[in-house]
């Protein structure tokens, strides 16, 4: 999981911004090409599009069933079509649970209202405020670092905005496998979340810092940018916790 949403969060911004306008960042290769100057940043959004469809045809075909008894595919379609109520599902999923007579008692799945005890509950809405708090700073910070500078942001470029968000995959993939396990057995859960949570308040204060800053054409904008990113590390340690 580490290794993914590392990846992940340095080649996307990296294909984002290098391939963004490619009629007019590599006319001797796209320049004549008509459909990608009317549409500019088809390029980025159908090579990520396109490496998912192949992972998903790969996983389909290729990734092993680990469940004993799952419900096929055609009735999930069919339930999906036709709308079935609850009774119905659970009909079906015993059906299919049939098929398999040597599946033991300790193997059949926890029902949903019996998993939802308080420390489930706690963990759960913790993941969620994590995910709402750390997506907001996500999609806010490209959209800050495009806004031309009269309008609050940063003016920046596709590329480097990508090279922006590529430097803080690296960072964060690196602290993670570096430095995570020591931070968390030194602090604890809790504490190590806390402390997470906390990054998040400077990051979102710095939109404001770096607004006034680059209205200000102060020299000193990009240490702020660096300080931002390196502060945004924080919540990526928050992950590990629930992997």
């Amino acid at each position: 999981m580490l290794i993914a949403w590392s990846s992940g969060g340095t080649l996307g911004p990296m294909i984002g911004g290098y391939l963004s306008r490619p009629a007019d960042r590599f006319p001797s290769f796209f320049g004549d090409n008509a459909f990608l100057k009317k549409y500019p940043y088809f390029l980025p959004c159908a090579v990520p599009a396109t490496f998912s469809a192949l992972a998903w045809l790969v996983t389909f075909f290729y990734l092993k069933e680990t469940l004993k008894s799952p419900v096929p595919l055609s009735q999930l379609l069919k339930f999906c079509k036709e709308k079935l109520n609850s009774a119905q599902l659970n009909e079906a999923s015993l059906e299919a649970s049939s098929l398999d007579n040597n599946v033991r008692k300790e193997d059949k799945p926890v029902s949903f209202r019996d998993l939802l005890i308080p420390r489930v509950i706690l963990t759960a809405g913790n993941h969620a405020f994590l995910s709402l708090v750390d997506q907001a700073y996500r999609a806010t910070q490209p959209l800050f670092l495009s806004t031309p500078i009269t309008l609050g942001g940063l003016g920046l470029s596709p590329p480097t905005i990508g090279n922006i968000m590529s430097f803080f995959g690296i960072f964060s993939g690196v602290a993670q496998v570096f430095f995570f396990a020591r931070v968390h057995d030194h602090l604890g859960s809790r504490t190590t979340f806390v402390a997470g949570m906390a990054c998040m308040f400077p990051c979102f204060i710095a939109f404001l810092i770096l607004s006034w800053m680059a209205k200000a054409g102060d020299m000193y904008v990009w240490i702020i940018v660096g300080l931002q990113t390196l502060l945004a590390i924080g919540p990526s340690f928050l992950y590990g916790e629930y992997r």
